[in-house]
């Protein structure tokens, strides 16, 4: 055995308990042995190292629930000039400013391949564990077909390079194919954009897109063939509900939700991942000139909408999984996301809890990530400050001091 102990901290399990003070994690490899106190700590045999907390608070690595970590939005004619595969040298810093945010989990929402997950798991590339969807379904002319009226595609969310499936399709028949080509891509969940959007010049977060039965495909063609669920960025009241109704897993921003919605997600057991930071991040881009003007004037539309979508929801009971939208904004700032959900009632450690525990629950994870138990994976987060007293200094980097994934110190700022 190489056994490490992380002591001398404070237990946050991420299940919502109270905080457990003089606490301690052992891990073995990869995989979590004790948690608990540190005066209860068993004796082991082999080889002990040990990693001082220094009274930090000892976390489970978080989980982010919606990223695009191929991306960082920027000025069209940039996105434009730029080769394709320069992204992919891009996104190597991006899964690095996620993983030394403490973020050891992320589910993609389109953008990444099979490759750049492997990369990561087989040590290539430093950065959180992937969950990828390959690609969005959209309709023609939807949120995230990126033709535009000059002829070209701009963005990542259609055919970027020779071998990705592009994600539009109109219809039951041609749906059903495009399903099973993210499956065969490798796609872990897959992604539909069941209303339009804020950052797409062509329609409105209200507006429906796939229809109830195309949706209903995608959950039989996802479940049947391969035992995985479809998640759906649904902005749009009706779009919410024709989601949730064809059994959808996961909702997506959220952003009109009226009492109908909310009790179909309750009875459903339907996820909820608000993503608060987008609208404000695209807001604040616009105060540096850009983000173009259709995109300003739809967030300025919806942004206290949302948030007051979300509180409803929370309120009513809604599982609620924390997500961003990175790649709207920069990648390495996700934790604003939780000050963000604080603001909309819910408290600290529900906050941690979304971003630990449900998370985990909401991809599927659950058994491996998620919170502190024997047998988990070791991905483990040590900060600096008291995220019960101030959740929004987990925004500061530099209060993430060490980073733990699969047993792996990644990050260690206890030791600059």
């Amino acid at each position: 055995m190489s056994i490490t102990i992380i002591k001398n901290g404070t237990l946050i399990d991420g299940q919502g308990g109270e905080p457990v003070a003089g606490g301690a994690v052992a891990y073995d490899g990869s995989k979590i042995v004790f948690v608990g106190l540190q005066k209860e700590l068993p004796s082991f045999d082999g080889e002990i190292a040990e990693i001082d907390a220094e009274e930090g608070f000892i976390l489970p690595g978080f989980i982010d629930s919606h990223v695009h970590v191929m991306m960082e939005y920027g000025p069209i004619e940039s996105t434009l000039s730029t080769p394709f595969s320069y992204n992919f040298y891009k996104s190597i810093s991006y899964l690095k400013d996620t993983l030394y945010a403490g973020v050891t989990t992320v589910r993609d929402c389109a953008g990444a391949d099979l490759g750049l997950k492997k990369a990561i798991e087989d040590g290539l590339v430093e950065g959180p564990r992937l969950q990828v969807s390959i690609m969005a379904l959209t309709t023609t002319g939807g949120h995230g077909d990126s033709y535009t009226t000059s002829g070209q595609y701009v963005g990542l969310m259609q055919n970027p390079y020779p071998g990705m499936p592009n994600g539009v399709c109109d219809g039951v028949e041609e749906v059903r194919k495009k399903v099973r080509e993210m499956l065969r891509a490798g796609a872990d969940v897959i992604k539909v954009h069941a209303t339009g959007g804020v950052l797409s010049p062509t329609d409105h977060p209200e507006f429906t897109q796939f229809s109830i039965e195309e949706l209903k495909v995608m959950v039989e063609e996802a479940k049947f063939r391969k035992g995985l669920k479809v998640m759906a960025h649904a902005q749009g009241t009706e779009g919410v509900k024709n989601a949730v109704r064809a059994g959808v897993h996961s909702i997506e921003h959220g952003i009109y939700l009226d009492d109908e919605a909310i009790d179909l997600m309750i009875e459903h057991g339907t996820y909820l991942v608000p993503t608060l930071l987008a609208p404000v991040a695209v807001m604040e881009i616009a105060e540096n000139g850009g983000m173009p003007a259709w995109a300003v004037a739809k967030a300025t539309e919806v942004i206290n909408v949302h948030k007051e979508s979300i509180e409803k929801a929370y309120k009513a009971g809604v599982k609620i999984a924390m997500g961003t939208d990175a790649g709207v904004m920069k990648h390495g700032t996700n934790l604003r996301e939780l000050y963000l959900m604080t603001e909309i009632g819910m408290t600290p450690m529900e906050a941690i809890v979304a971003t630990t525990k449900t998370a985990a629950e909401c991809l599927g994870w659950e058994d491996h990530i998620g919170t502190l138990e024997a047998g988990k994976l070791a991905d483990i987060v040590i900060t600096k400050t008291n995220p019960l007293d101030d959740i929004k200094s987990l925004s500061d980097t530099t209060n993430i001091m060490i980073v733990v994934k699969d047993g792996k110190v990644v990050k260690n700022f206890s030791a600059v």
